[in-house]
């Protein structure tokens, strides 16, 4: 399928930021073994990468799709998020910790879904009434004039939906980071969907948060917007099994022909960070700096412990505490 019509507004400090997806560095430069050599642009490095015999490094903090990782629990919930599409569900709601790959499998679904589709995509949205739809209208490409009132920029959203209805296409507005919104502005959402009339579902949301949004719709005075939630999933944490076979995809997905980590050393990357993805990427990439910097090729569980010793890797307060020294040094 081609892909659709998206357009991403980031509200970060009251300022607007249009997002250009797929753009990769690939200036980055690796010095000799042990030394970290920063290139004249002065991006960070791919500073192990030929080392570990990599194409780019394994466990960056950004989410990319081509490194998604179908775990049964991110297999179930992009089934639920295509379903909420196919189905046209007024409402699809996604939850799940931070850091455990919500936002990656909305890129992996904004690049599958079909060309008779506008989507909008608002990221990190909150304030009043009116600063929502403003926020809506430029995710849409649409305008959203300083001095426009209330009235006359819902009336521009709505004639777009409809116009577009009619041009044979649907509107699906994407909140990510949507744990942030008001119980207000949760509601004004759920009359945006009041657009939809009859069979014909013109508008839909998706709305994608940590636990506290699944609790704030489940409180009893969101009963009206919980019935138009058609469609949810929860994502959990990863278990160990799941943790080594993440580590193996990653590795394998950047280039590597085995796992540098061994048994114990993956083990322990799931003890510290409770097998949150974001925890791991972060943890396991400082092991791979840490063994680089001594010029080995293997990741040995005392290597992950230096790190942790060191205070470098920010995870759980109460799984660093759990760890204990491993022998040897790095």
């Amino acid at each position: 399928m081609t892909n659709a019509s998206v357009r991403e507004t980031n509200r970060t400090g009251g300022s607007t930021a249009t997002k250009d997806r797929g753009v990769s560095d690939n200036n980055s430069k690796t010095g000799a073994t042990g030394r970290l050599s920063m290139p004249a642009t002065g991006m960070s490095p791919n500073i192990y990468t030929s080392h570990f015999g990599l194409s780019e490094r394994p466990f960056s903090l950004v989410p990319d799709p081509s490194f998604l990782f179908w775990s049964a629990e991110h297999q179930r919930a992009y089934s639920m998020l295509e379903y909420g599409i196919i189905t046209r569900a007024p409402i699809t709601l996604i939850t799940g910790e931070v850091g455990a790959g919500k936002t990656t499998l909305l890129h992996h679904l904004l690049q599958a879904v079909g060309s008779d589709v506008r989507i909008g995509f608002v990221s990190n949205a909150h304030g009043s009434r009116g600063e929502l739809l403003r926020w809506v209208m430029m995710a849409l490409d649409q305008p959203a004039p300083h001095d426009a009132t209330y009235v006359d920029l819902f009336a521009a959203f709505q004639s777009y939906v409809i116009g577009e209805y009619a041009k044979g296409s649907r509107v699906i507005l994407i909140f990510d980071e949507a744990q942030n919104l008001s119980r207000e502005t949760l509601e004004e959402l759920r009359m945006f969907t009041n657009i939809n009339s009859n069979k014909d579902e013109l508008l839909q949301l998706v709305l994608v948060g940590q636990p506290e949004l699944r609790d704030m719709i489940r409180r009893p005075d969101m009963s009206q917007f919980a019935q138009r939630v058609a469609a949810s999933f929860h994502l959990t944490a990863m278990d160990c099994k799941t943790v080594r076979k993440y580590i193996e995809h990653r590795m394998r997905t950047a280039g590597a022909t085995g796992n540098p980590f061994n048994p114990a050393a993956m083990d322990l990357v799931c003890k510290a960070t409770g097998g949150v993805p974001r925890l791991v990427n972060q943890l396991c990439d400082l092991a791979l700096v840490y063994a680089f910097t001594k010029g080995r090729k293997r990741i040995m569980e005392r290597t992950v412990q230096r790190v942790l010793d060191d205070g470098v890797f920010f995870g759980p307060q109460e799984a660093g505490q759990e760890t204990t020294k491993a022998e040897g040094t790095l």
